[in-house]
């Protein structure tokens, strides 16, 4: 019988402070209209005191687990995307892992820049498809302000932090994961990369005082390289799922810069209306990016069983990545799912979905 990963929970989290495009007027040589007519962001939300990489992941997954009321202790294995881990080692995965109390659950980290999500979620569907796992945990955090250069203007007004996650089970349904394509080019010539702090180039004085360990990036390589990779692998992964175009209800895409979703639209000639926006409020919070704008979409209860959605990406690495993700009836399965899977001491409250969070389209 063939086993397909279908989603059954979503949640994110971001950090409370905001700082808008004003906020960075004080500090550097920019202003508002620059940002927002050359990448599409009004503001982003930045982690305080306290909030890391694991601990935006933990509420995320805490938030995606009731929305499919499920408790931690029944998940196979948590899956954390992330390019800004809390720590070399202990993974993130593990810590978020031991925060939820998903006892029986394996973990790890994930690494593949922004496309990390689309990775994971890749990773953890096959898991599912083969009968190896059940039930599922991917979640993705960043700290992306940790790493940026407030004194660089081309970057500094790029980035935010925050968390989204998803669970994902098995059914026997047409639903859920139905194609991935994933694509990689090394990146040589480091057009987007932290230089410092790994193996190859250990953090010293010196490499602090250069300010090594911030994000670096070649803005007009990236955009054409986007593009090209976004939009090949969407069509790709529409061809691989045997649907057009015209058959996705939405796209949730990586939400970088607005003149890259802008020309990855025009190329797939998808309608502007469709592609699902939140950047202006969050600006590129990388790996999160994907699940955040997923999870704002479905928490306004827009998705409905049956809808296609095309998930696409681009990061560093160079990599990127796209899905095809058919919606299931998700209040159905997770009551099949009460009634024959889990056994009844472990049931997680019987909570309403949460339709609150709003989602807006950029004009």
């Amino acid at each position: 019988m063939l086993r397909h990963a279908v989603i059954t929970g979503w949640g994110h989290c971001v950090p409370d402070r905001v700082v808008t495009n004003k906020d960075l007027e004080a500090r550097i040589a920019t202003n508002d209209e620059w940002i927002w007519t050359r990448t599409g962001i009004r503001e982003r939300r930045i982690a305080g005191p306290g909030e890391t990489t694991s601990s935006l992941s933990t509420i995320a997954a805490r938030r995606a687990l009731a929305c499919a009321r499920l408790p931690a202790a029944t998940l196979d294995l948590v899956i954390s995307a992330t390019t800004t881990p809390d720590h070399l080692l202990p993974n993130t995965g593990s810590l978020v892992q031991q925060a939820l109390g998903a006892t029986r659950a394996g973990a790890f980290d994930l690494n593949a820049a922004c496309t990390s999500f689309l990775y994971g979620l890749a990773v953890g569907a096959q898991f599912i498809a083969t009968g190896a796992l059940e039930r599922i945990l991917v979640v993705a955090g960043e700290t992306l302000s940790r790493f940026t250069n407030w004194d660089d203007r081309n970057t500094c007004v790029l980035f935010g932090d925050g968390a989204g996650a998803v669970v994902l089970e098995a059914t026997d349904e047409e639903c859920g994961v139905l194609s991935t394509v994933l694509g990689s080019a090394g990146d040589a010539d480091h057009l987007l990369a932290i230089e410092a702090s790994g193996s190859a180039k250990p953090a010293t004085a010196e490499t602090l005082a250069r300010g090594e360990h911030f994000i670096t990036m070649r803005g007009s390589n990236i955009f054409k390289l986007a593009v090209r990779a976004m939009t090949q692998a969407a069509v790709e992964a529409l061809a691989k799922a045997g649907l057009a175009v015209a058959d996705v209800r939405a796209e949730l895409a990586h939400q970088a810069n607005v003149r890259i979703l802008r020309s990855t639209q025009a190329a797939l000639g998808l309608p502007w209306e469709k592609f699902v926006i939140n950047l202006d409020r969050y600006g590129n919070t990388g790996a999160a990016s994907v699940p955040l704008v997923l999870s704002e979409y479905a928490s306004t209860g827009a998705a409905r069983p049956g809808d296609d959605f095309l998930l696409a990406s681009f990061g560093g690495g160079l990599t990127w990545a796209a899905s095809v993700v058919r919606w299931g009836d998700v209040e159905a399965i997770i009551r099949r799912r009460e009634a024959q899977s889990v056994p009844a001491h472990l049931h997680g409250p019987k909570r309403p979905i949460d339709r609150a969070a709003g989602v807006r389209t950029l004009q």
